[in-house]
């Protein structure tokens, strides 16, 4: 009895080793002061309820096999965070990129929780991504994720032989789609650069570099809500691809 017991906490905090890598290091979680405690508290709490939901052989009490089966468990689960980690770099590329084509290259904030630098419309979006995360199903998708992943690989049995081509294919898709929420408004300042460099071949007395940065800025405040509108739809494709890329990998 207490062998079965010892067993059943085992694969629990085998579970937890799948699930925590997720709410440790991939956003949005990471976009939030989430106590260390709560993180681990939630993650052998959701392992538990997979578990005691699946029929699991507990391991043998071999200090060879509970290491591998850990390190499995710990590069699946860094594998399902690295699919969130993309889908969210995608998107804060292409803020980035709009930063640099708005002339905001050089203006960063200071993220109050990760104590870094981010760029300015970056940071807009990848916390516009995260709020449209949580105000949609990405919880629950998540906990499906989870569910599945326990379903289709047992505690202790994934490889990674079937996962780097999916994970190829979604960061291609991705990436496409983060430039495509901000096409719009690349275009447009595109065009605005277009018009000021004419200007400034027919008007050289006048500063146009001074007048390119006022111009592509009051232009970016005025598109910037478009541009964020816009987006919504795209930002979810994103986070559905992500989704289907954990199940790929689960």
């Amino acid at each position: 009895m207490i062998e079965e017991l010892a067993g059943s906490y085992i694969l629990v905090l085998l579970g937890a080793l799948r699930i925590g890598p997720v709410f440790a290091f991939a956003p949005p979680f990471t976009l939030m002061r989430i106590p260390a405690t709560i993180r681990v508290l939630l993650a052998i709490a959701l392992a538990a309820s997979f578990i005691a939901s699946h029929t699991a052989t507990p391991p043998r009490w071999e200090i060879g096999e509970l290491l591998g089966m850990a390190a499995g468990e710990l590069l699946l689960g860094l594998s399902m965070t690295l699919a969130l980690q993309l889908g969210f770099a995608a998107i804060a590329v292409a803020g980035r990129a709009l930063d640099i084509q708005a002339g905001f290259g050089f203006a960063f904030l200071v993220d109050p929780t990760t104590k870094a630098q981010t760029p300015l419309i970056g940071a807009l979006f990848t916390y516009a991504t995260a709020a449209i995360f949580f105000a949609t199903s990405g919880p629950s998708d998540l906990v499906a994720v989870f569910a599945a992943s326990f379903t289709q690989i047992p505690v202790g049995g994934f490889t990674m032989s079937n996962g780097i081509g999916p994970m190829l294919a979604f960061f291609a898709t991705v990436s496409i789609l983060g430039f495509g929420t901000v096409g719009i408004a690349l275009l447009v300042l595109f065009l605005v650069d277009l018009v000021i460099a004419m200007m400034s071949r027919t008007l050289p007395q006048m500063n146009m570099l001074v007048l390119g940065f006022q111009v592509k800025a009051m232009v970016t405040l005025v598109l910037l809500p478009v541009t964020l509108g816009l987006a919504g739809g795209a930002i979810m494709r994103i986070l559905r691809l992500t989704t289907e890329a954990m199940l790929a990998l689960g």
